[in-house]
């Protein structure tokens, strides 16, 4: 995967970016626009233009690709929810003047069950 500047997500951004993270298939704007207001507390729904906007937002940070040939158009992520967060993850790790203290801080907080889970993986 290639380097790149990892980019903290805005509320609408993310609420945006989980609806496709979670699809099953690429979603038009509209679509996602109506799962929008399923999930939003009293049921508010974001104008279309605003969805639309959101999402020119995400294509330029590199989080969603546009189908330019369907049409509508639709779009799907660029990468998984997880890719993401280990990419924070990363990030702020790499930006810590003390790496081990920030890992034994981190490492010190998990649970039990997330510590055998981090053993099996750095085993593996």
């Amino acid at each position: 995967m290639a380097t790149r500047t990892v980019v903290n997500l805005g509320e609408l951004e993310r609420a945006i970016m989980d609806v496709i993270w979670d699809a099953t298939a690429p979603l038009a704007a509209t679509d996602l626009r109506e799962q929008l207001k399923a999930s939003a507390p009293g049921g508010k729904e974001p104008a279309i233009t605003t969805v639309m906007t959101v999402l020119s937002r995400l294509e330029a940070k590199g989080f969603v690709v546009r189908d330019r040939d369907a049409r509508p158009h639709l779009y799907s992520a660029t990468m998984t929810r997880e890719d993401h967060v280990a990419e924070l993850m990363h990030e702020v790790l790499g930006s810590a003047s003390d790496r081990d203290a920030v890992l034994a801080r981190f490492v010190g907080q998990v649970t039990p069950h997330e510590a055998e889970r981090l053993r099996r993986l750095l085993d593996a």
